[in-house]
């Protein structure tokens, strides 16, 4: 198609943010530094290679998922433990952080709620950044590795994809068959994981994570929080996500409990006051 006369003025329109965050209210990080700091650890989930786990987190309580024996990603879902229609919402946290998200930054859940679930407290990658292939870490743009993307792909039966871990574990926690689990299982954050958009084709692309044992991601819950982690079957993500022959190893999740009077200033989130009476 030959392009218009004014194709590089066109191109040339400078963008506009879609979501300004101007107005979003700002997490009290010396609030959080302080109520991190009296924290002390209560119980851990092993996540073993390949596999997933749920664990349970109180509002006003920490989870930290760990790194411990090699560089390892992971596929992270919540729920409201109370009411699992309220989930993780990946595609508007991207909208209001961005692709990838770290400290300071939320995790909000699905509408009608929309209100942070979990606020990021440290991430001992930060130091990442943005490399040069676009690349960084700890993804909201990833859906999770399924085994039906996977058979469409390669004709391959494989039951270790995370959506599939995920479902496995959901079932057990709920006590329900796959089918009833799998509807619960959503896009995740991809934790540690390195990923970005190719820039001449735009495609999403994944390369070694530069995690390493002692690597972290640390959250305090907003909210009573279901969570479910996958240790992704492609190990760091350096070659293949879903694959028996990866170097995959556990992943540990520790909840922490802060001292509750440094829970004094603290406020769980309302859902968003949104009314359908107007429209």
């Amino acid at each position: 198609m030959t392009p218009p006369d004014d194709a590089d003025a066109r191109r040339a329109i400078a963008p506009v943010i879609c979501y300004p965050t101007d107005t979003l209210p700002s997490p009290d990080m010396a609030m959080y530094a302080r109520i991190l700091d009296t924290a002390r650890k209560v119980s851990e989930v092993r996540v073993p290679p390949r596999q997933a786990a749920t664990f349970r987190v109180a509002a006003g309580y920490i989870f930290r998922i760990q790194s411990i024996e090699g560089p390892q990603v992971g596929d992270l879902n919540l729920w409201n433990a109370d009411d699992m229609s309220e989930r993780f919402y990946s595609g508007k946290t991207r909208a209001l952080h961005g692709t990838h998200v770290s400290t300071g930054d939320r995790l909000w859940s699905c509408l009608p709620h929309l209100r942070p679930m979990a606020t990021i407290l440290a991430d001992s990658l930060d130091w990442y950044g943005v490399d040069a292939f676009g690349g960084s870490v700890h993804d909201v743009i990833g859906t999770r590795c399924d085994p039906y993307t996977h058979h469409l792909l390669s004709g391959d039966q494989y039951h270790h994809c995370c959506h599939s871990n995920l479902t496995r574990a959901v079932a057990a926690q709920l006590g329900v068959t796959l089918s009833e689990a799998e509807s619960h299982v959503h896009d995740v954050l991809n934790v540690f994981m390195c990923t970005g958009f190719t820039r001449d084709t735009g495609q999403y692309f994944m390369k070694a994570s530069p995690v390493r044992p002692g690597d972290h991601l640390t959250f305090f819950a907003e909210i009573d929080l279901l969570g479910a982690l996958s240790a992704c079957p492609g190990g760091d993500c350096s070659a293949k996500h879903s694959s028996d022959s990866a170097a995959c190893h556990p992943l540990l999740v520790d909840i922490l409990k802060p001292d509750p009077d440094s829970l004094a200033d603290w406020r769980p989130p309302a859902r968003n006051g949104y009314s359908r009476t107007h429209g």
